[in-house]
């Protein structure tokens, strides 16, 4: 049997080159077609800009640089959250200075159409409220490398959580099954990891930035998640939303199948530190798992808990260590100046290659 190619980079002065190296060594034109309709899926979790919570505008600038002369056209795409202002957090994480330097349009997809798509065997769901944009273009999936309360850790398999609409809160007691049935659907071509900054501890908001300075890339994302488990510390055969997706044939989890194209993954480990329930997570599933269910949930009353949430990370981030964490990536003498203003004043070359999509 073949194996899985899987590419993993260090990043040495530019994480756009990083970025490169690792999409050339995984063979990225293999899944990506020729003059294709690309959409770039990253994950824009948080709008309270939190270093490693999100992608990072250079690891979305690699990707843009690579596939501009290959591909037809180029959208970023996210979905909003009930915690979270989606176009926001695209404008605080610097998205927003790499899409206008590269002439790349942004996509709220949940303000567009849906499509719903059947499925007849599928594990929890019977069917799934598609954006149309996913059904007509190939998508690069771009996550972060973090910790993650409910699954452990949230990578190339989760980060298309992101595509279902602001509902999608009411999967979280059902998750592991869920992601199966929604990689179904939203299978990406081809997913880069942004391993520069990541996340540890209470992630995938209230953890603790960590610079790892890596890029990974994979045409197998559930074995680039597989790789990224064992690079955090993690055993991969016991996550079991990896084991789930290769069981129902989304990709390889087997390691022995993996072949590892630049540093191996054997051998490192950043022995990141688990995610614990928050406050606002703890709560969360209680109430589910109770009998105020449908009380808490499905009734106005839902809009309290969202406010309090809302308060309890305010107050974590202002009045708690939050800004503290933040500021020491700024500071980074690297990483820090991709979210300066003074980064992006200059426009792209050639940036009016890239097709703004119909």
């Amino acid at each position: 049997m073949s194996k899985v190619l899987v590419s993993n980079v260090r990043v040495q002065d530019s994480v756009p080159a990083a970025v490169r190296e690792a999409m050339e060594l995984a063979d990225w034109r293999r899944y990506i077609s020729a003059g294709a309709d690309v959409v770039i899926k990253p994950n824009l979790g948080w709008d309270m800009f939190m270093p490693g919570s999100v992608t990072s505008p250079w690891v979305i600038e690699g990707i843009i640089q690579t596939i501009r002369d290959h591909v037809h056209s180029i959208a970023v795409v996210e979905s909003d959250q009930v915690l979270v202002d989606i176009e926001k957090a695209y404008r605080i994480s610097f998205v927003e200075q790499v899409c206008k330097k590269y002439n790349v349009p942004f996509v709220n997809m949940s303000k567009g159409r849906y499509r719903r798509v059947a499925l007849k065997d599928g594990l929890v769901l019977r069917h799934i409220d598609v954006p149309e944009i996913l059904l007509e273009r190939e998508m690069i999936t771009v996550p972060v490398m973090k910790t993650h309360d409910k699954t452990q850790l949230t990578g190339p398999i989760k980060n298309q959580w992101g595509c279902l609409d602001k509902g999608r809160h009411n999967y979280h007691l059902i998750l592991n099954e869920a992601l199966v049935d929604i990689n179904r659907v939203f299978r990406p071509h081809f997913a880069v990891l942004d391993a520069t900054v990541g996340m540890d501890g209470d992630a995938p908001k209230s953890g603790r930035p960590r610079v790892i300075g890596r890029v990974l890339a994979s045409g197998d994302f559930v074995a680039l998640e597989a790789v990224q488990a064992e690079l955090m510390g993690f055993d991969s055969r016991r996550i079991p939303h990896i084991q789930m997706c290769a069981e129902h044939g989304l990709g390889v989890a087997d390691l022995e199948a993996i072949e590892m194209a630049g540093e191996d993954f054997r051998g490192l480990n950043y022995q990141f530190v688990p995610a614990r329930h928050n406050l606002v997570s703890l709560v969360e599933l209680t109430l589910r798992r109770s009998f105020l269910r449908p009380l808490m949930f499905d009734t106005p009353i839902f809009n309290i808990y969202c406010a309090g949430a809302k308060v309890w990370y305010w107050i974590w981030y202002y009045l708690g260590k939050g800004h503290r964490l933040r500021d020491e990536v700024l500071a980074h003498p690297l990483y820090g100046r991709q979210w300066r203003d003074e980064t992006w004043a200059e426009p792209a070359p050639e940036a009016e290659t890239i097709k703004v999509m119909e």
